[in-house]
């Protein structure tokens, strides 16, 4: 079966279509803050990105609906495409800077270290990915150097990536049909709302602006500035985890604005049909849903232990710091936010030790809800592996003849369907180590050996699992070859990897590399 690479660029001109809105919809943050001299970046970017869009849609308009296939391989060409572009915002913002053109009215500042190494194409690129993937790692040193239009795209990367670009797509489009809905799927999405694709992403969107406004309702009132609330806001509900600030929400050094984000994270890791149905009052979702359950169970657990392996190491002064802390971080590794409040790892100076260090890991391997905003393998993956393995050690303990039926939640599944799951379950999970082997091998050949092997885990599992935490090692300091293969993990963890297998299979196909 070969794609057909027309439907392919039509779906793919009109995704390059509706992101270059979000470059004109940033124009006016640049106007509002005085920072004349970033339009002409935020506008070239948009009519170039728009231009080819609109190319491509025309071309190839009169192309048959999507399938299955061409579905995966738009997903994996869209996300890298708008990545790529969505770095020319950084690159022209740094040179303009660098160059500074224009008359003192345009107010362009003068460049800083911060601004200086968005000069490479690279790094835009790396912090465009991870804004879109709503990871979280960045190339920037010091957050507060940033002009507040690129703070702002930052943001807005992170919470069009939380939903995903193709919901944005379908939302703006309102096409209904077959080719909507498995757009929609590719981007690792099941579950609907309503019977009707485009119904279903009006909710998603309606839900998601609402958990907006109020984090920043919430952080207000906890005494965040209102530029931070907004920003703030926007990622942790896309538990994307760029901050305006170096050190994060630590920066303000109150407990009460930190236990004021969790919830947000929490909200960001629960599934949209869940929001919906508890929204309409139907609050026994809360434990009879499987994920959402395992949500707080796990969030509740995976702090106690963190708590108790901070407490053993005295890692910190008081009980109340220790158990702030492992609350706050093991919520923000497995929601995928990626916020901090306590550094981790100073690279190759050891701060936590193996221990709290890896059970991080478990928690960002995990994530949370499938159908949220969080990255991550999604607890009834794990759940599935968990209670499919278990099913089928048991299965040699029956007769061959007995009917037998493996229960999740609230769904039965016969012999056949839970062989369907188990095996997609196991899919997954192999492909996910095989992307984590190869970025770790990657960071140990590049990097020097006193870079504890931990901390290496840590950074290659927060980008392939969309979180954003880092031990000290990312940073635009980093080889170009472990940039190269954390860009390369950031884009397969957001699409779960099956789409990006399918494109790799589908090129390796076209160019004839099978023989």
């Amino acid at each position: 079966m070969r794609v057909r690479y027309s439907a392919v660029g039509r779906d793919l001109g009109r995704i390059v279509q509706v992101v270059s809105l979000m470059l004109l919809v940033s124009i006016p943050v640049a106007l509002v803050h005085g920072e004349f001299y970033a339009i002409p970046a935020f506008a070239g970017s948009a009519l170039l990105m728009g231009g080819i869009g609109l190319g491509l849609a025309r071309r190839y308009q009169d192309v048959s609906d999507t399938g299955r296939l061409e579905a995966m391989v738009t997903a994996a060409a869209a996300w890298g495409t708008v990545g790529v572009f969505g770095g020319l915002p950084f690159l022209l913002i740094a040179w303009t800077i660098a160059i500074d053109p224009y008359p003192a009215w345009a107010n362009t500042p003068a460049m800083t270290d911060t601004v200086a190494v968005f000069r490479r194409p690279l790094h835009g690129i790396f912090e465009s990915i991870s804004g879109f993937t709503s990871t979280g790692l960045t190339m920037a040193a010091v957050e507060e150097d940033l002009p507040r239009s690129l703070h702002w795209w930052r943001s807005f990367t992170e919470w069009i990536g939380g939903v995903g670009v193709i919901v944005l797509t379908v939302a703006i489009l309102a096409r209904p049909g077959s080719g909507s809905l498995t757009l929609y799927k590719s981007e690792a999405r099941s579950e609907k709302i309503h019977p009707s694709i485009v119904s279903t992403v009006t909710e998603i969107w309606k839900i998601y602006l609402g958990f907006t406004l109020a984090g920043i309702v919430l952080f207000l009132a906890a005494g965040m500035p209102a530029w931070d609330a907004i920003n703030h806001s926007m990622t942790a509900i896309a538990t994307g985890g760029f901050s305006v600030h170096a050190d994060s929400i630590g920066h303000y050094g109150s407990p009460l604005i930190e236990y004021a984000v969790i919830p947000m994270m929490v909200a960001g890791s629960i599934a949209f049909p869940i929001h919906y149905l508890l929204l309409k009052g139907e609050l026994e979702n809360f434990y009879t849903d499987i994920q959402t359950r395992w949500v707080f169970l796990w969030f509740g657990i995976g702090s106690i232990a963190l708590l108790a392996l901070l407490s053993v190491g005295n890692q910190y002064e008081t009980l109340e710091e220790t158990f702030r802390i492992a609350l706050f971080q093991f919520v923000s590794a497995t929601s995928n936010a990626g916020f901090g409040t306590a550094t981790i790892g100073g690279g190759t100076e050891r701060v936590w030790t193996a221990g709290p260090t890896l059970l991080l890991c478990l928690g960002m391997l995990t994530g949370a809800a499938a159908g949220s905003t969080v990255g991550g393998l999604k607890l009834v993956r794990v759940i599935t592996l968990i209670k499919g393995t278990i099913w089928q050690i048991r299965s040699v303990f029956v007769p061959a003849s007995a009917i037998r039926r493996l229960r999740i939640g609230d769904r039965s599944l016969d012999q056949s369907q839970a062989q369907r799951e188990y095996t997609e379950a196991t899919v997954v999970f192999v492909l996910w180590l095989a992307g984590l082997a190869v970025g770790i091998a990657v960071f140990l050949w590049t990097l020097p050996p006193e870079y504890p092997l931990e901390y290496v885990v840590f950074d290659v599992m927060s980008a392939q699992s969309t979180v954003g935490l880092d031990a000290g090692i990312t940073g635009p300091e980093m080889p170009t070859a472990a940039k190269t293969v954390l860009i390369f993990n950031m884009w397969i963890g957001r699409l779960e990897i099956i789409p990006v297998a399918v494109l790799l299979g589908a090129l390796f196909q076209k160019l004839d590399l099978y023989r």
